[in-house]
């Protein structure tokens, strides 16, 4: 299968013996995401899981940002871009359930069937990542940012408790997750790495360079040992209750939703993105 044939919103790519690269391409929209670039990424993942040819798998992003996050727009439909993936029934069903159901498919059922792919993962971030910008990001393995990489989640604006996969207290520590849900503020790249969160930063031009020197090193190791070291590292984590963790700011998150279809027949505050949008450019003017 020619993997370059069979996309619209991303690229496959093999830049080096035993690495894939996966782009997000959809750069005119900074690269937000609907529901048939997450079934894209995925399909793109299957292809290189199940090549043994392929050692370690990065992902990428044309543009000036990574991902301005979830396309508010998307008004397509699990089932539309091919067969659901993970089972869960109902996504067309009126009210909350349906609602809860597409997320459950393409939003936490995604980011925890990709981080738990056998091989290594590396994704490369430029710019911002902003909210469900951040899903594409922390089910990977490593992250290499450039200088100038941001990494916010401000939807509390939108009556929500944070977007979907849930990981913050894990990726950022309790404290620092606190402050960026509270404040909406941005978590820069250097920042990110004094937290653990991010493993490299580099200058913007170095940032395809260097993420694909890795990859190659990475690439240098036997597979198996590679699958279990992340099989180790992932069910250390498990251990400390992850998962459950996840389902249950999961549930808050559709607390949040079916509130605001009580107090605005809709499934977010429509204030909030006026007002991120509004702090966003306010952060912007006051940045040297």
């Amino acid at each position: 299968m020619t993997a370059t044939t069979v996309f619209e919103q991303i690229r496959y790519e093999q830049p080096a013996p035993a690495v894939a690269r996966i782009m997000l391409a959809r750069a005119d929209v900074r690269n937000a995401q609907d529901k048939q670039m997450l079934y894209e990424i995925d399909r793109a993942l299957n292809v290189a899981m199940h090549d043994d040819g392929v050692k370690v798998v990065i992902i990428g992003a044309d543009g000036p940002h990574f991902s301005s996050g979830h396309h508010l727009k998307d008004r397509s439909q699990v089932g539309d871009f091919g067969p659901p993936i993970m089972g869960v029934g109902g996504y067309r069903r009126p009210g909350q359930e349906g609602h809860m159901a597409m997320e459950q498919e393409v939003f936490i059922g995604f980011c925890w069937r990709w981080r738990n792919m056998p091989k290594p993962t590396i994704v490369q971030v430029q710019g911002k990542a902003i909210a469900g910008g951040l899903m594409l990001v922390w089910p990977f393995d490593l992250i290499v940012a450039s200088e100038d990489a941001q990494f916010s989640d401000p939807v509390i604006a939108f009556g929500v408790n944070g977007h979907e996969y849930f990981v913050h207290a894990w990726e950022l520590g309790h404290r620092k997750a606190k402050e960026m849900l509270f404040t909406g503020d941005a978590i820069s790249a250097q920042e990110g790495k004094e937290l653990g969160m991010v493993n490299h930063v580099v200058p913007r031009d170095e940032l395809e360079a260097f993420t694909l020197d890795l990859a190659k090193k990475i690439a240098k190791q036997p597979p198996f040992g590679l699958k279990l070291a992340k099989l180790a590292v992932n069910q250390s984590l498990d251990a400390q209750g992850m998962y459950n963790a996840i389902h249950s700011a999961f549930g808050l998150h559709h607390l949040g939703h079916a509130n605001a279809r009580i107090l605005y027949e809709a499934g977010v505050d429509p204030s909030g993105a006026p007002k991120i949008r509004k702090e966003a450019r306010e952060q912007a003017a006051t940045r040297p």
